[in-house]
C-alpha cells in the first residue's frame, strides 16, 4: 500500500514542498530503505521511527518498505522528516486511517516516540500559509515560533501515541492559539546604559547618529578608553523592531537553531565573533549552507573586536555583505542569499602597542610596525564605514568628576532615534528601504536634494580630502540621518559639515 505525506525542506533561508511516499510492498524480504538524496541524519531515521512506532504500542510492519522523499533532485537534511515518515508507515500498513491531504507534518522522534524541537519551523509555517495547507503538526517545543502566523492551524504534538489518537479522531488536538507579535508595548531589558557611560560625549553622539541611520561605525582609541562599552550599549538605543523585521530575523535564528526555546526574536541581535573566526563562520556556508555571523546579525548589530587581529580575507569578505546587504554563497546544489543588512560597529587600537597618540603613555611600537598594523584593514572596507571615530582615555581624576554629573540614558536617546527611524519609515514609504543606510545613489538624489551652498561645501570636502565617490554618496546618507534627527525639512551645510567631520580620520 502506498501513502503520501506533506514536509518540507529548509533551502537557504526559505522553505522547499517535500512529499514523503511511503510504499509496504506485500513480497519481497524485509527491508527499510529511505531513498531521495538523503544525508547520514535522514537515513539513520530508520532506527528512529522503528524505535518510535514499537515503543508507541504501533506494530511495525516485516515488510519491504521503501520511502521516497521528492523531489529525488533535492538534498535532504536533518531529522526532521522522521514524523512524517512514522504517519506515512502508520497509514500505508492500514493502522491508522486518516485524510492528511491537507496537514503537514515535521519533527524529530525521539526513541519512546517523544518529538524533540526541531530547527525551520517559521520558514515551514510561512509555507503551508503559501500553499493554503490547513494544518500543520509540529513538535509542542515549536509551538510558540509558529503561532505568529495566521491563516494555519498549529498543532502541537508532544509524542507519536497522541498524535495517532488525533488523527483516528478519539481524542482530537486543541490547536495553539494564534499569538500576534505586538512589538509596540514589548518591554526590553538591556545589560549596559547610556547614562552608566561618563565622559565620551562625541563618541555617544556617533552611536546616536549611527542607530537612527542603520550606519557602519569604527572607533579607535588606546586600551581602557571604553571602546568595547560604548558597543555594547548599541542595542540600548536602537529602534523598536517591526513585526516584518521579527519574521526575518527569526527565520535565520531557526533555521541555525538558536531560538533556544524563545519562540521568536523581539530583540535587535548583537553578535560579537572572536577574531579567530573563520571565513565560514563569518559569512556563512558549509557543504549544506547556513548563515554566518553577518547573517544573524541581520537587522542589528556585528560587533567586530580588536579588528586588525581579524584575518585579512575574513574581513575583505565582509565589502559585499556591507554594501549589498545580502551574501551569496555559491554551491554545486544551487546558488543560496542570506540577508546581511546589519550595523557593523568595529572597534581598534591606533597601533600594536595601543598607545599612539596618547599623551598619557608613550607609545613602544617601531614606524614599521604601525605601518603594518594600520595595513591591515583595506583603504574598500574602511570606505565602505561611514562614521570613523577617535575614542581617548577619560583620566581617572575627571571621571570621578563626571560621575556626579546626570547624563542622559538611553531611554531618552532612543526616543529621538526612534522619531528619526519614522520620518525614514514615512519618507521610503511604498519602497524596500527602512533607513537611511538602505539607499543606492539613485535613491539619494531621489530623497536627499541638496541646496547650492551644501552642495559647494560637499564638492570642496571632496577636493581637500580626497573622497571616492563612494564616500561622496555615504558622507550625503550621514547628513539626512542628522537633518532626521533635527527633524529639519532638508540637508543644510551644518548637516553636510557634521558629516565630514566623522570621515576625516580615515585620510
Amino acid at each position: 500500500m502506498l501513502a503520501k505525506v506533506a514536509s518540507a525542506a529548509i533551502v537557504g533561508l526559505d522553505a522547499v514542498s517535500i512529499e514523503v511516499e511511503v510504499d509496504i510492498a506485500s513480497q519481497g524480504l524485509p527491508s527499510f530503505t529511505i531513498v531521495g538524496l538523503p544525508d547520514k541524519a535522514v537515513e539513520e531515521a530508520r532506527e528512529r521511527v522503528r524505535a518510535a512506532l514499537k515503543n508507541s504500542g504501533a506494530d511495525f510492519p516485516a515488510k519491504r518498505i521503501t520511502v521516497n522523499l521528492a523531489p529525488a533532485d533535492l538534498p535532504k537534511e536533518g531529522p526532521s522528516y522522521d514524523l512524517p515518515i512514522a504517519v506515512g508507515i502508520l497509514i500505508a500498513s492500514g493502522q491508522l486511517k486518516a485524510d492528511i491531504k491537507s496537514a503537514l507534518f515535521m519533527g524529530e522522534l525521539a526513541l519512546d516516540g517523544r518529538l524533540r524541537h526541531t530547527n525551520g519551523v517559521l520558514p515551514i509555517t510561512l509555507l503551508a500559509r503559501e500553499k493554503h495547507i490547513a494544518a500543520i503538526y509540529v513538535p509542542s517545543e515549536n509551538a510558540k515560533e509558529a503561532a505568529c502566523i495566521a491563516g494555519v492551524d498549529i498543532f502541537p504534538v508532544d509524542n507519536l501515541g497522541i498524535l495517532f489518537e488525533h488523527l483516528s479522531l478519539q481524542k482530537p488536538l486543541t490547536a495553539y492559539p494564534y499569538s500576534p507579535i505586538d512589538t509596540e508595548n514589548t518591554v526590553q531589558n538591556f545589560d549596559y546604559d547610556m547614562k552608566d557611560i561618563k565622559g565620551q560625549e562625541k563618541a555617544k553622539r556617533a552611536l546616536e547618529i549611527a542607530a537612527a541611520g542603520g550606519h557602519n561605525i569604527l572607533l579607535k582609541g588606546p586600551p581602557g578608553a571604553g571602546k568595547t562599552l560604548l558597543a555594547r550599549t548599541l542595542p540600548s538605543i536602537l529602534p523598536k523592531v517591526t513585526f516584518p523585521e521579527v519574521l526575518e530575523m527569526t527565520k535565520i535564528y531557526s533555521i541555525s537553531g538558536l531560538l533556544n526555546g524563545d519562540g521568536l526574536m523581539i530583540k535587535r541581535p548583537f553578535r560579537s565573533p572572536h577574531h579567530s573566526t573563520s571565513h565560514v563562520g563569518l559569512i556563512g556556508g558549509g557543504s549544506f549552507p547556513k548563515p554566518g555571523e553577518v547573517s544573524l546579525a541581520h537587522r542589528g548589530v556585528l560587533f567586530l573586536d580588536e579588528l586588525p587581529e581579524f584575518p585579512r580575507p575574513v574581513l575583505e569578505a565582509l565589502r559585499q555583505p556591507l554594501e549589498d546587504g545580502t551574501v551569496s554563497i555559491s554551491r554545486a546544489q544551487g546558488r543560496f542569499s542570506f540577508p546581511a543588512k546589519c550595523m557593523m560597529i568595529a572597534a581598534q587600537n591606533p597601533c600594536p602597542c595601543g598607545y599612539l597618540g596618547d599623551n598619557s603613555h608613550e607609545c613602544t611600537c617601531a614606524p614599521s610596525q604601525i605601518i603594518r598594523y594600520q595595513k591591515k584593514i583595506s583603504g574598500p572596507l574602511l570606505d565602505r564605514i561611514d562614521l570613523h571615530l577617535s575614542v581617548p582615555a577619560v583620566k581617572t581624576e575627571k571621571l570621578v568628576t563626571l560621575s556626579a554629573i546626570k547624563t542622559e540614558s538611553s531611554q531618552e536617546i532612543r526616543e529621538r532615534v526612534q522619531k528619526a527611524r519614522d520620518i525614514q519609515t514615512k519618507r521610503f514609504q511604498g519602497t524596500t528601504l527602512s533607513s537611511n543606510a538602505d539607499m543606492t545613489s539613485r535613491d539619494i538624489r531621489i530623497f536627499c536634494p541638496l541646496d547650492n551652498p551644501s552642495l559647494q561645501t560637499l564638492r570642496l570636502a571632496v577636493d581637500k580630502l580626497h573622497l571616492s565617490a563612494r564616500a561622496y554618496y555615504r558622507t550625503i546618507k550621514l547628513a539626512q540621518t542628522i537633518a532626521d534627527l533635527e527633524n529639519a525639512p532638508a540637508i543644510t551645510t551644518q548637516h553636510i559639515a557634521e558629516a565630514l567631520q566623522y570621515r576625516q580620520s580615515s585620510q
